[in-house]
């Protein structure tokens, strides 16, 4: 199960529940595969509700990589995700949200 105080999704692919998380490596991950320099744009994007599939795709295998999946892009690409595009797109936007949210405040 995932620890969304850990910045933590779940996403279930190909029938398993599987973690996903941005840990700052797969930050950069996403910087690359995404050709961008910040992740600003992209933060903008999903707010406004104009990401595209390829930012779905690109969130939820940095995703896996940052939680220590091992799955590929081209594995990823013929999976089947439970819920759909819906469900990915859900996924993605809260990865990016628990990622730079900022940490509560402690007592």
């Amino acid at each position: 199960m995932a620890n969304a105080y850990a910045g933590e999704v779940t996403l279930t692919i190909n029938g398993a529940p599987l973690a996903l998380k941005l840990t700052l490596g797969a930050l950069a991950e996403l910087e690359v595969a995404l050709g961008a320099d910040t992740l600003v744009a992209l933060v903008e994007r999903f707010e406004a509700g104009q990401f595209s599939a390829r930012d779905v795709m690109a969130l939820i295998l940095a995703g896996l990589h940052g939680a220590g999946q091992k799955l590929s892009a081209e594995e990823l690409l013929q999976a089947d995700i439970e819920g759909g595009a819906l469900a990915a797109a859900r996924c993605a936007g809260r990865l990016l949200a628990l990622a730079f949210a900022l940490p509560e405040a402690e007592p």
